[in-house]
This record gives structure tokens, sequence and C-alpha cells, in this order.
């Protein structure tokens, strides 16, 4: 028999269902709800579907916003001959903290897996290969370091590269402050391979 209502039940399996949610956190935060006033809950519910209803991919690099084109494709201010590729919308707002990359964006919205069922066809790739004019210069493929990443990087520089555009990746290496002892050797690898003269 449960001591649990059914709609405490509805409400937690709603939130562990969510990326990174598991079930303990996700009744702590049924019951963190329960606490709140109905105002909260009306105002955290509508946010929720004004979310929904505004927010929408931009027609030109995928990444999520409520203007069309977004905001970084619409600005005369940035550098049309460098293009940054990324997995997802999250990895944009990642790149924009550092206010140092002043070229465009273009959201893949994932990696080839073809463990997943993930093709290059269920990824924005015919997208990209279509914004590759003659002002695009270069492509970076800041893609995560993992096997799905990798491949979709070759993918996507054999795709490239016979188009005249120089198809880079960011450098991998040790964090700044960290000490070699401490480095794994994938990393310490990819860092001696990276290596950069001075």
């Amino acid at each position: 028999m449960s001591l649990q209502s059914e709609a405490i039940e509805a409400v937690v399996e709603h939130f562990a269902s969510l990326p990174s949610i598991g079930r303990k956190t996700a009744q702590r935060l049924a019951f963190f709800l329960l606490r709140q006033s109905e105002e909260y809950i009306r105002s955290f519910s509508a946010s929720l579907i004004h979310m929904k209803e505004t927010v929408k991919s931009c027609s030109i690099c995928f990444t999520y916003t409520e203007q069309d084109p977004c905001p970084i494709c619409s600005s005369s201010k940035r550098d049309r001959s460098l293009i940054c590729v990324v997995e997802q919308p999250t990895d944009v707002l990642i790149i924009e903290r550092m206010s140092e990359f002043k070229g465009l964006f273009h959201v893949l919205h994932g990696n080839i897996n073809p463990l997943e069922g993930i093709s290059p066809d269920d990824l924005k790739i015919r997208e990209l290969i279509s914004r590759l004019n003659t002002d695009v210069k270069e492509v970076i493929l800041a893609l995560n370091p993992t096997v799905e990443g990798e491949v979709t990087m070759q993918y996507l520089a054999r795709m490239i590269k016979p188009l005249d555009i120089v198809v880079s990746r960011p450098a991998r290496g040790i964090p700044i402050g960290s000490e070699l002892e401490y480095t794994d050797e994938a990393t310490l690898s990819k860092a001696l391979e990276s290596r950069i003269t001075m």
C-alpha cells in the first residue's frame, strides 16, 4: 500500500523524467512545491507554458530564441567568416558567457550515434552545409570529447574540408591550476598532441 498520494506521485514522476533528476530529488522538489503558496505555483506553471509558447529554434543557427533570427545571427557586429558548431543550445550560452568568441554558431542538436539510432539525417548537418558560403573561412567543431562527439567531428570535417574552409577544434589539455600528477592519461596525451609553439 502506497502512503503517498497519487497527485504527489504524478508530480514526482514528471520531475524524475527530467535529465539528471533522480527519484529522491524529484520527491524533494514535489514537497518543496507543496509548501509554496498557490500564487507561486500558478506563476511557476504559467512561466513553463509561456516558455513553451514563445521560445523556438532560430531558423539560421537552431539555438533557442524568442526572436527569429536570434540576436546573435541578426547582429551586425558578429564575424560572419567564423562558425562554431556545438551540440546543444546550452553550449552556446557557455561559450557566450566567456565574451571572447565573436563569430556565429550552429547547433546540431546532438551527435551521430548509431547505437541510439541517431544518423546524420537526424541532426542539423544539412542546414550547416547550406550555410557554408564564400563568406565562411573557418568552422570550429566545439563538440564534447566523447566517442560520439569524435565520430561527428570526423564526419563533419570530411564534408567541410573539400569546400576550402578551415576546420578546427578547440585545443584540449590540462586545466589551469591543476598538476600533472592528477591529470588522467587521456587528457595528458591530448594536451601533448595539441601543443602550440611559443
